[in-house]
């Protein structure tokens, strides 16, 4: 990811995550403002998380960033959130009805000023 940021190129990545694991994509969003701004990124970060991710997960996303989470996510979900592309689904075949359950838990989009995000199923209170 570091060398498609260096670079401006594009990467894909697939990563397992766990509940325990917070504030995911802060670092990456962090190294890339600092670089380039919030508008400036030319290159592409496409990761796939699979799993439970714990609060925070994909804040501070910043344009060239598209990041999507297969499971569930705690709360605070895209916080911070100026750009990029956010997707969270339920696993295949997850043996509930995705629209009638909740997959991401409360205040998602804390503070988010710009991007988009696509959540298949309910979110807690106080979304966006």
């Amino acid at each position: 990811v570091s060398h498609a940021i260096e670079n401006e190129k594009e990467v894909h990545k697939t990563i397992k995550i766990y509940n325990v694991d917070r504030a995911v994509c802060g670092r990456i969003a962090g190294v890339i403002a600092k670089r380039y701004g919030d508008t400036g990124f030319a290159g592409q970060i496409n990761i796939t998380f699979t799993g439970s991710a714990g609060q925070s997960f994909a804040c501070f996303l910043t344009p060239g960033m598209n990041i999507r989470l297969i499971g569930e996510a705690n709360d605070y979900v895209g916080k911070g959130m100026a750009g990029g592309e956010l997707v969270v689904t339920p696993v295949e075949n997850p043996g509930f009805c995705p629209e009638d359950a909740t997959i991401v838990g409360n205040t998602c989009l804390y503070g988010a000023t710009g991007g988009q995000i696509f959540v298949r199923g309910k979110a807690g209170e106080r979304f966006a």
